[in-house]
């Protein structure tokens, strides 16, 4: 049996009460030593930050004792470099004229500010484009019937039928009459087109033509189908401006005629004095006095223009709160949609009597009630023997090439009697993107439109404008679907480019110069609506702007066009609606294209602007001032402050007529709300 291992080291020492009670003392010792420091370096932490914060104040404070000291210097100046909008506005009174056309009257209704058209002249304009309508549809009736009347004269030889296809630049009238009555002939297409109908068995065997008339407008969507809450308030200002157009007027001449009273005793008392100094001295005396009056009513006229023009400005941005009126059944709200690509006016007409060749001459019997619609299915029809007997009409159209769809068109009739589109009767909608065709049924021939939601490119995802010459600059807009380029240059605009997809588009409208309301209404019609109404955030989910903080925004940063490029920032929808935020950067036209240039990100509340210290990488929104730099009242001064002296020289070197269309357009597109 193996000896027991003896046990290795020696017995662990016992702690005393007396080394426990030391052990104790001494980290209570170390605890409050280690406190004391926390609390010291707490204190001096906090000092060091009072401290800082104070002497941020401090500056603060001066800051905005500075902005203050110098408000109103900087308002005035930034009144005189405004003066172009309302020196534009007289420049465009005086270019505009009454055409008796109806485009030309829609565009005077459209493109005349509210405040220089009574309610008897919009009444007068709209009455007067209803009678041209009327006198344009009496026309092409009258065209019509005359070539009926010789259908039997044009017939096609192989199917016995008359087939006529007649076009110009605005109108495409197709017309098909059925002269042999083959209950087998029941597919109709118009020779060189895809455009056409599938008819039933009753109409293959009537008496009938069919008529298509294309026009590549749209005369039947009421002008002005509601009265908003805007054009109320309109007529309210217009009033108030008017009046007190007046009254200024009115102060104005009191006040001059007792200048001259007083002048003219005064010149009564130092008459001797005058005679002495001679003739020459008396001229020269007399003519300031004659011409302040003018010079002052002008001043005057120019500030109630200009104040007339803003009001104008920030009430065309004012949203309405409700839809203005109550959609019925199955009817298109024109808020929410747009027609696009003009209206298929589709007819099934009585074939009138035949010419008839007789010894030499064409005998033809003239209908005192003229050409007559067919009507289908008749009226007194029972609603099943309709079902079987007469089922609605295939129709196949061409859609217009000038016309985008981002989306497949949806199809509307007229209902003459309410005068609205409805999308009821329709049914069977087909469309084929690349072929640009559209087929549906129809259960009684009447005018047909294509319709698009008209906020389909809004919001816009993201914006910039830059300058590209002397006068003229490139608005960019990129949508989820497209990416526009608009050049602007004094009082015209035009669309440089499009791309739809990512892919260049061509257009009709390229290398197109246009007034900006002829522009906006061109592009509108070409399906590209990138233009709010006052309804528009009622489809849309904006980032809402006050009007007066957008309007002000929009007219400096026109002002500044020349020589500083603008664009988007993530921030703008971080800020409050009274204040917005975008990024600016001096642009000189001899620059080369800069690959990564390098921004300042401004929040501009309308009366104050200044240079944000975040950037459009930082993780969050703050609007802490960037350092060194300070607050003004405009974006004028505010750039000033980094800005070449060649840059300004160019800013206050701009035409008025291209600062009031730049304006124009960014108050259009509302780029601060609708991004």
């Amino acid at each position: 049996m193996a000896p027991k291992a003896k046990k290795s080291g020696s017995k662990k020492k016992k702690i005393t009460k007396a080394d426990r009670l030391k052990q104790i003392l001494e980290e209570e010792e170390k605890r409050q030593k280690e406190e004391e420091e926390a609390r010291v370096k707490y204190e001096k932490e906090e000092m060091e930050r009072l401290e800082i914060q104070r002497i941020e104040n401090e500056k603060l404070q001066k800051l905005e004792a500075k902005d203050l000291e110098r408000r109103n210097e900087e308002l005035e100046e930034l009144y005189l470099l405004e003066a172009c909008f309302p020196e534009a506005e007289k420049l465009k009174r005086d270019n505009r004229f009454l055409s008796q056309l109806i485009e030309k009257l829609k565009l005077i209704l459209l493109e005349t500010p509210p405040y220089d058209l009574q309610g008897k002249n919009i009444i007068q304009y709209q009455e007067s484009i209803l009678e041209l309508q009327e006198l344009l549809h009496l026309k092409f009736n009258r065209a019509t019937e005359i070539l009926l009347r010789q259908a039997s004269t044009l017939a096609d030889l192989d199917s016995g039928n008359m087939e006529k296809v007649i076009q110009d630049e605005n109108v495409t009238l197709y017309i098909w009459a059925n002269l042999k009555k083959n209950p087998r002939h029941r597919s109709i297409r118009f020779s060189e087109t895809q455009t056409g109908f599938e008819i039933p068995r009753i109409l293959a065997t009537s008496d009938i033509a069919l008529r298509l008339l294309h026009t590549h407008y749209d005369h039947v969507t009421p002008l002005s189908p509601v009265l908003t809450p805007s054009q109320e308030h309109i007529s309210i200002v217009t009033d108030f401006v008017k009046e007190e157009v007046k009254s200024v007027q009115t102060a104005v001449s009191k006040d001059l005629q007792e200048e001259n009273k007083q002048e003219n005793e005064s010149n009564s008392v130092h008459e001797e004095e005058t005679k002495a100094e001679g003739q020459g001295d008396v001229e020269e005396q007399m003519c300031p006095v004659q011409e302040e009056p003018e010079a002052t009513k002008y001043e005057m006229e120019m500030k109630l223009l200009s104040e007339t023009v803003s009001a104008a400005q920030e009430l065309l941005l004012e949203n309405a709160s409700e839809k203005p009126y109550f959609l019925e059944e199955n009817e298109v709200d024109l808020c929410q949609f747009t027609t696009l690509g003009g209206v298929y006016h589709l007819d099934i007409l009585e074939l009138p009597p035949q010419c008839k060749p007789m010894k030499g001459w064409m005998i033809v019997e003239i209908l005192k009630e003229g050409l007559q619609k067919y009507t289908y299915p008749p009226e007194t029809t029972e609603d099943l023997e309709a079902e079987n007997v007469f089922p609605p009409i295939e129709v196949t159209l061409e859609v217009h090439e000038n016309v985008i769809f981002f989306e497949n068109p949806m199809v509307a009739r007229w209902d003459a009697e309410g005068k609205q589109w409805k999308t009821d009767g329709i049914s069977n909608v087909s469309y084929k993107s690349e072929e640009r065709l559209i087929t549906f049924n129809l259960e009684t021939f009447c005018p047909v439109t294509l319709i698009q939601d008209a906020h389909i490119n809004m919001p816009y995802q993201s914006w910039e404008l830059r300058p590209l010459d002397v006068n003229k600059v490139l608005l960019t807009i990129t949508t989820v679907f497209t990416e526009l380029q608009i050049q602007i240059k004094e009082n015209l605009c035009m669309l440089a480019s499009i791309k739809v997809n990512n892919k260049n588009h061509s257009s009709i409208l390229e290398e197109k110069w246009m007034t900006p309301v002829s522009f906006i209404i061109a592009l509108k019609k070409a399906g590209l609506n990138i233009f709010p109404t006052g309804h528009s955030h009622l489809y849309v989910v904006i980032n809402y702007k006050h009007p007066s903080v957008e309007v002000k925004a929009y007219r400096q940063m026109a002002l500044l066009s020349s020589a500083f490029a603008f664009c988007w920032s993530k921030w703008n929808t971080a800020c409050e609606s009274k204040k917005t935020v975008f990024q600016v950067r001096e642009h000189l036209l001899k620059e080369e294209p800069i690959r990564n240039p390098n921004w300042t990100l401004l929040m501009f509340s309308g009366d104050r602007a200044q240079s944000l210290k975040i950037n459009e990488s930082s993780d969050a929104f703050s609007e802490a001032l960037k350092e060194e730099t300070e607050f003004h009242s405009t974006l004028y001064h505010m750039v000033k402050d980094f800005a070449s002296q060649e840059a300004m020289r160019a800013v206050r070197r701009s035409n008025c007529q291209f600062v009031d269309s730049v304006c124009h357009m960014l108050l259009s597109t509302r780029l601060l709300s609708y991004s």
